[in-house]
């Protein structure tokens, strides 16, 4: 060895930076794609499913596309956390996620009281 190590230094010369294997970082396009896909889509949360299984509330495709318009002009005006009324079933919505958070059915709905959302929607 030729190289001259000072003090403090252990390499004569920085080492490559190291990268991981299988955690290849997305291009450009695949993350625009994701966004663009995430934007487009309602997601459910884990508290929202196990409601909606324990109260016997189905949504189909004909109320999901209301949700989703619903979804889409809250937004518009800035909304944050609302409250959404379809049919006979008030689901709370985190707007800028998409997620519903939580779902009451009809008969569950009387005396409730809704805290910490900015905004209502009725869907017809």
């Amino acid at each position: 060895m030729t190289e001259r190590i000072t003090v403090g230094r252990l390499y004569p010369t920085p080492p490559a930076p190291l990268q991981r294997n299988g955690g290849a970082r997305p291009t450009a396009g695949r993350s625009e794609f994701d966004q663009l896909l995430q934007s487009e889509l309602v997601k459910f949360s884990h508290h929202a499913e196990t409601r909606l299984k324990q109260r016997g509330i189905q949504i189909d495709n004909e109320q999901l596309a209301k949700l989703e318009t619903a979804i889409d002009k809250a937004a518009a005006k800035g909304a944050k956390d609302t409250l959404m009324v379809l049919g006979g079933t008030a689901l709370i919505v985190n707007v800028p996620n998409r997620t519903v958070i939580t779902a009451l059915d009809g008969a569950k709905l009387q005396d409730q009281v809704f805290t910490q959302i900015d905004s209502a929607v009725i869907i017809s």
